[in-house]
């Protein structure tokens, strides 16, 4: 499973740095822990695998341990561009069937009412690292779905198309040998989140070291 080469590589490098946002460093080994911190609250929150869960949030760190944790407790992602229409979120969230939306403080008064339940990732991060940060082991086949991703919609609807963790392994992989990134490297998270090409730029890197 995908999220299984992150904590790979935390076991092999838990020093070097991982991600860095403004005046915040998180090493390998932190951005593990917090990941665990999160898939066992979700996990304690009733998610299941099979569950999609939507994300809807600005890029920041705790973004990427949202969407580690999500895969860590045996779920899948959809993401929710803030960009984008009422409208068009409010079909996304109604599509995916989502049990949950994990988003920002700042971000809650434009997703108006929601049947979800709600987390933020800010105003909630105490609640999650109060819980275990102990490695989970969810058992997860190729065949599990790792993220739902709607297409544009400009011929008509917009529709979700689900990529299995078989799929996204076996595509980083390739990427990784037809475009290799070495432990000096460092990557810009410019694409926005909801476009395919976002997936290489969030899990690259951190495979990489």
């Amino acid at each position: 499973a995908v999220h299984e080469l992150l904590a790979k590589q935390a076991r092999r490098s838990p020093e070097s740095l991982a991600v860095v946002e403004a005046n915040q460093h998180w090493t390998y080994e932190e951005l593990d822990q917090y990941v665990n911190h999160l898939a066992h609250y979700l996990i304690e929150s009733g998610i299941r695998p099979k569950d999609v869960i939507a994300v809807h949030a600005q890029r920041s760190s705790s973004l990427i341990v949202a969407l580690f944790g999500i895969l860590k407790a045996g779920a899948s992602f959809v993401i929710l561009d803030p960009a984008y229409p009422a409208a068009r979120l409010a079909f996304m969230m109604a599509d995916a069937q989502a049990p949950v939306l994990l988003t920002q403080q700042r971000l809650l008064e434009g997703l108006g009412e929601q049947q979800a339940e709600v987390l933020c990732l800010d105003a909630d991060w105490e609640s999650f690292t109060q819980h275990s940060d102990e490695n989970l082991e969810v058992e997860l086949g190729g065949a599990n779905l790792a993220y739902v991703i709607y297409t544009s919609g400009s011929t008509g609807q917009p529709k979700g198309v689900m990529i299995t963790q078989q799929a996204i392994c076996n595509h980083m992989r390739w990427m990784q040998d037809r475009f290799p990134l070495s432990v000096e490297d460092a990557v810009l998270q410019k694409t926005p989140f909801s476009f395919g090409a976002s997936v290489w730029e969030i899990y690259a890197p951190l495979f990489a070291g």
